[in-house]
C-alpha cells in the first residue's frame, strides 16, 4: 500500500507540475497580448478543476482550496465573458492568477521536499474572494445554473435510486450516457473514475459525470461497483470521442452506450419505437447491474490505439544507460581481444560486425530516451523576466533561440538554477536602470535579453546575453584586490581572467560599492553546479555594450565515435566530430610565425601545430615531423593541427566523467574532458579540442 501511495504521489506531482508549467506559459502569452481569450479562460478553469480534484483526493487541503477558489473565479469569467471586466480588473486578474500559481507551486515544492503543507492560506483565499466579490458585485460566488429536471427513460437503465440522481443532476441535457464498470476487485474505483474524468477533459468536450464527487469521496466506490460510473454526453460525436478515451484506460471490465429520449405521448410511442435505431451494447463481458434501456445508440464502435506514452522513473533510465555502456565496452573488449589477433576468423568477424550494429542501435535508443527539450527551462525564464520587469520598472524583451535543443534530463535539472541566476543578474545588474540611460547611449529604449542553445559536436552551448551596460574590468579587478582574491600582480591579469574573478567565492559582498556590486552574487555556486555535470562556464563583456555568459555542457555519460591516438606510451581519444583530416607532411612545409610557433599550410590557409608530447610533457617516440601524424581538428571558430605519434583507429567509446575531486586542478581548462575504458581494460583520456587550443595559447 505504501508503494501504491508513492506511485499516486509521483503521478500527482508530475501532473500538477505539468499543469502549472502550462499555466505559466499561457499566462505569459496572454499578458503579452493584454487579453485572455475564451480558450485561455477555459484552459485555466479546466487546469484548476483538475488540480482541485486531484488535491482533494490526495487530501492536500491547501492546494485544493486555492485551486477551488481560482476555479470559482474563472467560472464567473467564463459565464460572464472576459469583456465584462475593465482594464484595471483584467490587470488585477493577471496578477492574482500569477500569484496563485506561485502559491500552488510553493506547496508542491513542500511535498517534493517532504515538508508539511501550509495550514493557513486565509490571506490568499481572501484576496481571491475579495476580487470575485468585487467583479461580481455580490458576496458569494455564482454557482453553475442547475439543470432543468425532466423525467427520462434513464431510470429504467440504472435502477430507481441511481436513475433518479442522474435525472436530478443532468435532466435532459445529456441524451447519451456511458455506463462503465471497472474490473471486479480492482479497488479504489472512485480514483479510477477520477482518472477517467481527467482523461476525458483532455478531449476538450463538454460532459457530465455521476457520482460527481469521486475525487474527494471514497464512499462513492460502493455506488460505482453496484451501478457503474456514468458519463453524460451531448452528441453521438462526443460518444465516439469518449469511447476512444475509455478504451485506452486500464481496469475497465465493460461499458455500455445508453441513448435516452424524453417521454413521448402514448400515441407517438409506436412511431418513435419504429424510428429508434437498434444496436447491441458494446461490452467486453456481460454488463453488471440492470442494463435494460429504451434505446442504445450507434453501431459497434471503432477500435482505437492504446496510449503510446508512458512515464519512466529516471533512475531506471540511469540503470539502462549504465548497462548499455558496459555492453559497448565488453563488445569492444571481445572484438579486440589480443588472443584473436592474427587469426583468420571470417564467421567471427561477421558476427562481431553484426553485434556492433546492434549495440549502436541499442545505445542510440537508450540515449534518446533521456533526451528532453530545453524549451521547458527556457520558458520558465519568461516568468522570471516578467516579474523582474514589474519589480524593477524596466522594459525588457526576452528572445529565445534554439529552444528545441535536446539535453539529457539529468543535465536539464542541474542547469535550470544556474540559468535562472544568470538571467536575474542580467535583469538586475546588466540592463540599464532607466530608458533615458539607454537612449543617451544610442540604444533601443527597450532592453533585450537573449537565451540561446545549440549543439556543437558532442556538447551543448547555452548562452545568456544582454545588451546592457556591460562590465568595467578595472572596477572588478580593484574590488577583487580589496577582497584579497588576487594571486598575481594586477598588471598580469588578462580581460578574460578578470571576468573569471566574478565566479570566485567571496568576490561579492553586501556593501554597494559600484554598479557591479552583486554581479557575482552566487556565481561561484553557479560555476560549481555547471562543473558538477562536466560543463564549463565563461563570461565575456564589453563596457557599454552588454555581457554574455556561456555554458558548455557535455553529456555526463555519452557513447560517441572517437579516434584513438598514441603519444609515447599514452593513448588519447579525439571525438570524430572534431576531426577534419589526418595528414603526413614534409619538413619543408612547416613554417614559423614571429613567436616561433609552428604553422602548416592546408588548402591555402595556415594552421598552428600543437605537439601533444610538449603540451602534456610526455616522453615521445616520435619528434620528427615527417615520422608522425598531423590531425587537423576544429571546434567552434578555431582550427589547428595536433602532432601525434600514431593513429590507432576509430572506436565507439563510452564517455565517463572524471572524478569530481579533479575539478580543483582545472584539468578541463587543459583540454581533458573525460576518459574512456579501452578494449584491453586500459584508460584513455578524451581530449576537448576547444579548451586544448585555448590552453596552448597559439
Amino acid at each position: 500500500m505504501d508503494n501504491g501511495m508513492d506511485n499516486m504521489l509521483d503521478m500527482y506531482l508530475f501532473e500538477t507540475n505539468s499543469l502549472l508549467e502550462q499555466l505559466d506559459e499561457l499566462l505569459i502569452e496572454a499578458e503579452k497580448n493584454e487579453e485572455f481569450t475564451t480558450d485561455d479562460v477555459n484552459e485555466i478553469f479546466r487546469a484548476m478543476h483538475t488540480i482541485k480534484g486531484s488535491s482533494a483526493m490526495m487530501e492536500f487541503n491547501s492546494l485544493m482550496t486555492i485551486a477551488h477558489r481560482i476555479e470559482d473565479l474563472f467560472f464567473y469569467v467564463r459565464e460572464n465573458g472576459i469583456d465584462s471586466l475593465n482594464s484595471t480588473d483584467k490587470s488585477e486578474l493577471f496578477n492574482l492568477t500569477f500569484k496563485s500559481t506561485d502559491v500552488l507551486r510553493g506547496e508542491v515544492e513542500k511535498l517534493e521536499n517532504n515538508e508539511p503543507l501550509s495550514t493557513n492560506i486565509d490571506s490568499m483565499t481572501s484576496e481571491i474572494n475579495s476580487f470575485l466579490n468585487k467583479i461580481s458585485g455580490t458576496g458569494e460566488p455564482e454557482e453553475a445554473p442547475a439543470a432543468k429536471e425532466e423525467e427520462t427513460e434513464v431510470k429504467a437503465a440504472v435502477g430507481n435510486e441511481a436513475g433518479q440522481k442522474l435525472v436530478e443532476s443532468f435532466g435532459s441535457k445529456c441524451p447519451f450516457f456511458l455506463q462503465i464498470f471497472f474490473d471486479e476487485g480492482c479497488g479504489m474505483e472512485n480514483l479510477r473514475a477520477f482518472m477517467l474524468v481527467n482523461a476525458l477533459h483532455g478531449t476538450e468536450m463538454e460532459f457530465e459525470f455521476y457520482p460527481e464527487d469521486v475525487e474527494s469521496n471514497g464512499a462513492t466506490s460502493e455506488s460505482i461497483i453496484d451501478h457503474g460510473f456514468f458519463v453524460g454526453l451531448h452528441s453521438q460525436e462526443d460518444v465516439n470521442k469518449a469511447i476512444a478515451v475509455v478504451e485506452e484506460q486500464g481496469s475497465i471490465q465493460t461499458y455500455e452506450v445508453i441513448h435516452v429520449q424524453e417521454k413521448k405521448p402514448e400515441a407517438e410511442a409506436p412511431k418513435a419505437a419504429e424510428e429508434a435505431p437498434k444496436a447491441a451494447p458494446v461490452q467486453a463481458e456481460p454488463a453488471k447491474g440492470n442494463p435494460a434501456v429504451k434505446e442504445v445508440a450507434g453501431a459497434q464502435p471503432q477500435q482505437h490505439a492504446k496510449q503510446s506514452l508512458i512515464s519512466v522513473n529516471l533512475s531506471k533510465l540511469d540503470a539502462l544507460q549504465a548497462i548499455v555502456g558496459e555492453i559497448v565496452i565488453t563488445e569492444s573488449m571481445v572484438a579486440s581481444s589480443p588472443e584473436l589477433q592474427g587469426l583468420k576468423l571470417d564467421s567471427f568477424l561477421k558476427s562481431t560486425r553484426q553485434l556492433r550494429k546492434l549495440t549502436d542501435d541499442l545505445q542510440d535508443i537508450s540515449m534518446s530516451l533521456r533526451m528532453v527539450s530545453i524549451s521547458g527551462t527556457f520558458q520558465k525564464m519568461n516568468r522570471i523576466v516578467r516579474d523582474m520587469k514589474k519589480a524593477l520598472n524596466k522594459d525588457v524583451r526576452l528572445t529565445i533561440i534554439g529552444e528545441d535543443t535536446e539535453i539529457d534530463k539529468t543535465i536539464i535539472d542541474s542547469i535550470s538554477d544556474p540559468i535562472m541566476h544568470i538571467v536575474r543578474n542580467s535583469m538586475d545588474h546588466g540592463i540599464e536602470t532607466t530608458k533615458e540611460e539607454r537612449i543617451a547611449a544610442g540604444k533601443d529604449p527597450q532592453g533585450e535579453l537573449i537565451l540561446s542553445a545549440s549543439h556543437t559536436g558532442s556538447e551543448v552551448i547555452i548562452s545568456i546575453s544582454d545588451d546592457g551596460q556591460g562590465m568595467d574590468t578595472e572596477k572588478i579587478l580593484a574590488k577583487a584586490a580589496r577582497n584579497g582574491l588576487l594571486t598575481k600582480p594586477e598588471s598580469e591579469y588578462s580581460k578574460k581572467e578578470i571576468l573569471a574573478l566574478l565566479m570566485l567565492p567571496g568576490f561579492s559582498t553586501n556593501e554597494e560599492v559600484t554598479e557591479f556590486s552583486g554581479r557575482g552574487v552566487g556565481m561561484d555556486v553557479v560555476k560549481k553546479n555547471v562543473e558538477s555535470v562536466g560543463g564549463t562556464i565563461s563570461i565575456t563583456s564589453e563596457l557599454g555594450q552588454g555581457s554574455c555568459t556561456t555554458l558548455k555542457i557535455p553529456l555526463t555519460m555519452a557513447i560517441v565515435d572517437g579516434m584513438e591516438i598514441r603519444v609515447g606510451r599514452s593513448i588519447f581519444t579525439i571525438p570524430i566530430s572534431n576531426i577534419r583530416q589526418s595528414i603526413k607532411i614534409a619538413r619543408e612545409n612547416v613554417l614559423h610565425d614571429a613567436k616561433g610557433n609552428e604553422l602548416v599550410k592546408i588548402m591555402d590557409e595556415f594552421y598552428p601545430i600543437i605537439r601533444l608530447h610538449e603540451f602534456y610533457n610526455i616522453e615521445p617516440e616520435v619528434t620528427n615531423i615527417e615520422d608522425g601524424i598531423l590531425i587537423w581538428v576544429e571546434a567552434g571558430d578555431h582550427s589547428y593541427c595536433m602532432f601525434v605519434d600514431e593513429l590507432l583507429g576509430e572506436r565507439q567509446i563510452v564517455v565517463k566523467p572524471l572524478p569530481s575531486y579533479l575539478n580543483s586542478f582545472n584539468i578541463k581548462d587543459y583540454g581533458i574532458s573525460g576518459c574512456t575504458i579501452l578494449g584491453d581494460g586500459n584508460i584513455s583520456i578524451i581530449l576537448e579540442v576547444m579548451n586544448l587550443y585555448n590552453a596552448a595559447n597559439v
